[in-house]
């Protein structure tokens, strides 16, 4: 199996004050695989950066924790976004009504869905609308495979 990690799922793995690190550490335990965006580590590194601005990470622990995660980012499977990838991720966010960033991941998980098979992938989010529409894409890839 494959799990897909937004940026608030895979954010979680690295800050010790994000409540639901546990769960994603369990949902990845039972993947072959993490997948993300590419995106998804210039949207990590900016949240690690701007906690040490607001003081909420000190100096030493934004070292050890970007450390760790660009140390662990090649072992994520990245989706490098296209030109298809952003057109897809457009007419998601107009159909589901969602803010850029989440619809380029949006997109990422329904590309790696249709790569693989959609039984086959999972999505993490901590986010409950970019949930529900990822739950309708997923039904909707199932109903184009099972056409003729």
């Amino acid at each position: 199996m494959i799990v897909y990690l937004d940026s608030s799922s895979l954010l979680k793995l690295y800050l010790a004050d994000e409540a639901g690190g546990d769960e994603v550490r369990q949902v990845l335990a039972m993947a072959d695989t993490a997948a993300t965006s590419s995106v998804a580590y210039t949207e990590a590194r900016s949240t690690f950066a701007r906690r040490r601005r607001e003081r909420k990470l000190s100096h030493e622990l934004f070292r050890i924790i970007r450390s760790e995660f660009d140390a662990d980012w090649p072992h994520y499977f990245a989706v490098e976004p296209t030109a298809g990838l952003f057109n897809e991720a457009g007419e998601l966010a107009e159909k589901y009504r969602l803010r850029a960033l989440d619809a380029i991941h949006l997109a990422s998980f329904v590309a790696v869905a249709r790569a693989i098979g959609s039984p086959e992938v999972e999505f993490s989010s901590f986010d409950s609308r970019l949930n529900r529409a990822a739950a309708s894409a997923l039904r909707s890839i199932k109903r184009v495979r099972k056409l003729p």
